[in-house]
């Protein structure tokens, strides 16, 4: 299954899941898509990605390992349909969404638990995820200036024959836009007693209370294209 697909599917169970297994199962799932995805384009994307593409696939590998097994539900490890990547940037954006909404969620059950192995669990992994979106806007950015570097002539043969009426000139390319905006990713940083844009909580024991557990909010999705079908 394309890449994009997966995490459109990724996105959309995460924003469902109301309890905290459910959460940490879509967490984990997340962790095992960014692996997978990294390790994809570490062997078959742009030289240019390929360094920060294995650094995303073992990061991926270490928020999976942050949190336990959680079993998978009927439709089994997303990860593992992972067949291809039609647009690479598009991708890329897709993931950081969803390693942001990943975080933010697991945030709210780091925040709204009393169990201390399960708050440090989720600790791990939104570092993992933050790290990883790290990872992502680097390779985004790479992307654009491999983009912006390329001969006129080969960008728009890449987009396809345009037709031009005899009396117009043909129309310029369009530049190159900058590496898009942060995806919103949570890092760890931001959790015990930091103040940060999530707001703060302390681990269970510390004096205070903790916040109840919220639901997950759900992002749009950036749209965009790029390098064909790895």
């Amino acid at each position: 299954m394309d890449a994009e697909r997966l995490i459109f599917a990724g996105r959309h169970a995460l924003a469902q899941s109301r309890t905290v297994p459910d959460i940490v199962a879509e967490a984990w799932q997340a962790q095992a898509l960014a692996q997978a995805i990294g390790g994809r384009l570490a062997v078959y994307g742009p030289p240019e990605l390929r360094g920060e593409a294995r650094g995303l696939s073992e990061t991926g590998g270490r928020g999976v390992g942050a949190l336990e097994h959680p079993g998978v539900h009927s439709g089994g490890i997303r990860a593992a349909q992972l067949s291809g990547m039609a647009d690479a940037r598009a991708t890329l954006l897709g993931l950081g969404a969803l390693l942001g909404d990943v975080g933010i969620a697991l945030v709210q059950v780091a925040c709204g638990t009393d169990d201390e192995g399960l708050y440090w669990s989720c600790v791990e992994a939104i570092d993992a995820a933050d790290e990883s979106s790290d990872r992502v806007r680097t390779m985004l950015r790479k992307l654009a200036a491999r983009e912006a570097g390329r001969p006129p002539d080969a960008r728009r043969a890449r987009a396809g024959p345009i037709a031009v009426r005899p009396d117009r000139p043909l129309p310029s390319p369009a530049d190159s836009s900058g590496s898009p905006g942060r995806s919103g990713a949570v890092g760890a940083r931001g959790l015990p007693g930091a103040q940060g844009s999530q707001g703060s909580c302390e681990a269970p024991g510390a004096v205070g209370e903790l916040p109840g557990e919220t639901g997950v909010k759900e992002k749009p999705d950036a749209v965009d294209s790029t390098a064909g079908r790895l």
